[in-house]
């Protein structure tokens, strides 16, 4: 291929925005050649490498559009040190099929056990599956649904998080909540209620929550709408941050 052509065909690429295509064609063209493939089987190999760039750029765009606070894996997750949660049942987690039968995940346990990580990896593999994901904690999650009440945009907002495939509400619990907030959040479950998944995550168990919202009621509405489909995973493990940490006749855990 004279080196005029190759000019004129990677302009020609980069006018289409072929980015996966002129990375790879010289190579491509050369294992053609030295395999006789056929012209479809050459274009094949082409559309492949395309796909596979557009691909992982839609990935990339869904886990940063995600707001996650850190990039965590199962693969990354020591079960060997939380023996309370079964392997298994998590891992079949990661099929998503929660996700198609608009079901919620609960992580419920003390700080520390693992609880966020569990819920980024899952929103992560979430992303891969081009799932529409959102991570974002209880606390700012109502203060946004706050300044939307005021500024007159609240149904903006609550149509915005009803929308995603899977919300994940992290740390639950961490903060009081006022009756306004608790309200607040209240409506945007039962928007989401059947047409959505959300996991949660709370240091504290259900009946607990009263203190948490201040209000028995509408604790037990919000409760009635998260568990009706979920699946509730509680964590009875001590701090991975305190791993190592503290002698054993010091540890206040034990």
């Amino acid at each position: 291929m004279s080196n005029k052509l190759t000019s004129y065909l990677e302009s020609q690429m980069k006018a289409l925005k072929l980015k996966g295509v002129l990375t790879h064609y010289q190579e491509i063209t050369e294992k053609a050649s030295q395999n006789n493939l056929s012209y479809k089987e050459y274009l094949s190999l082409l559309f492949e490498e395309e796909l596979k760039r557009k691909n992982e750029g839609t990935i990339r765009t869904k886990i940063n559009k995600a707001r996650f606070p850190y990039i965590k894996t199962l693969e990354e997750f020591d079960f060997s040190f939380q023996p309370s949660l079964r392997e298994k049942e998590i891992i079949s987690l990661s099929s998503l099929d929660f996700i198609e039968k608009k079901e919620n995940v609960i992580f419920l346990g003390p700080p520390g056990v693992g609880k966020t990580h569990l819920s980024v990896a899952l929103g992560i593999k979430a992303c891969m599956a081009k799932y529409r994901v959102v991570f974002i904690t209880a606390q700012k999650l109502m203060e946004e649904l706050m300044l939307s009440s005021r500024d007159g945009s609240l149904m903006d907002k609550l149509l915005s998080y009803s929308r995603l495939n899977l919300l994940i509400i992290d740390e639950l619990g961490y903060m009081p909540v006022s009756k306004e907030q608790a309200d607040l959040l209240f409506r945007l479950i039962s928007m989401r209620y059947e047409k959505g998944s959300i996991i949660l995550t709370s240091n504290y168990n259900f009946n607990e929550w009263g203190e948490i919202f201040s209000d028995q009621v509408v604790a037990a509405a919000i409760i009635d709408r998260l568990v009706h489909h979920a699946r509730i995973f509680y964590i009875n493990g001590t701090s991975y941050r305190l791993k190592g940490k503290l002698k054993p006749e010091n540890n206040p855990l034990k």
